[in-house]
């Protein structure tokens, strides 16, 4: 029994060392922001080394047509990607400068309306720390606690996504119901209006008509 309990306190340390020097390395940035009508907003990230993987998601919450134009610029002043009139993008690329990468957004298109972005910058750079006695190894032997973690770090990635994507759709959804809602209520008001007003135009027109038959009677 003893044996037992000592075997797994043992494997409980060891999973705790291994979650502990498995940490993936990211600089993310994750923002949410108003570029105004007529505006350009830019934001920037560093890169210390080449091949680093750039991950770059955006989507337009509110405002217009939900769309916007973007620019991605490496740090010599060379377009990456850009998009016109993109509702939202998600993409990955490698870094192959070193220095600061440029994402601007342009909501030149719009005379009057706000454009709320939501956006998230991350740059990848995925260490694996050993543990000390597994230092010795090869790079591309793994045991399955680490295939594990590889593969719900994936998962928790996927769901970020999706989350965001059922955000958007939502926020998206529920402009267009409000918009119906405006819709219907000034059509109904038009339209209460319009019916007052032929109301009016008969009574008038009935008036006139009575005046006009008593005059020629007397």
């Amino acid at each position: 029994m003893k044996s037992l309990t000592a075997f797994a306190t043992l494997l409980s340390v060891y999973i705790t060392l291994l979650l502990s020097t498995y940490t993936p390395t990211v600089q993310a940035t994750a923002l949410t922001y108003w570029v105004p009508a007529n505006d350009k907003a830019c934001f920037y990230t560093w890169v210390d080394a080449a091949g680093k993987k750039i991950s770059f998601y955006f989507a337009v919450q509110t405002g217009g047509n939900f769309d916007i134009d973007y620019e991605v610029s490496d740090p010599k002043g060379r377009l990456v990607t850009k998009g016109e009139k993109e509702r939202q993008g998600d993409m990955v690329f490698t870094g192959n400068e070193v220095g600061e990468y440029s994402f601007c957004f342009s909501n030149g298109m719009s005379t009057f309306a706000e454009k709320l972005v939501d956006f998230d910058i991350s740059v990848e750079n995925e260490v694996k720390a050993m543990l000390p006695h597994r230092q010795a190894l090869e790079d591309h032997h793994t045991n399955p606690t680490e295939d594990s973690i590889t593969r719900i770090g994936g998962s928790l990635h996927n769901i970020n996504r999706m989350q965001k994507y059922f955000r958007t759709r939502e926020n998206r959804n529920f402009a267009t119901v409000e918009s119906t809602e405006g819709r219907i209520f000034w059509y109904s008001l038009s339209e209460c209006v319009l019916i007052v007003g032929i109301a009016s135009l008969q009574v008038f027109a009935i008036r006139m008509l009575f005046a006009t038959n008593k005059k020629g009677h007397i």
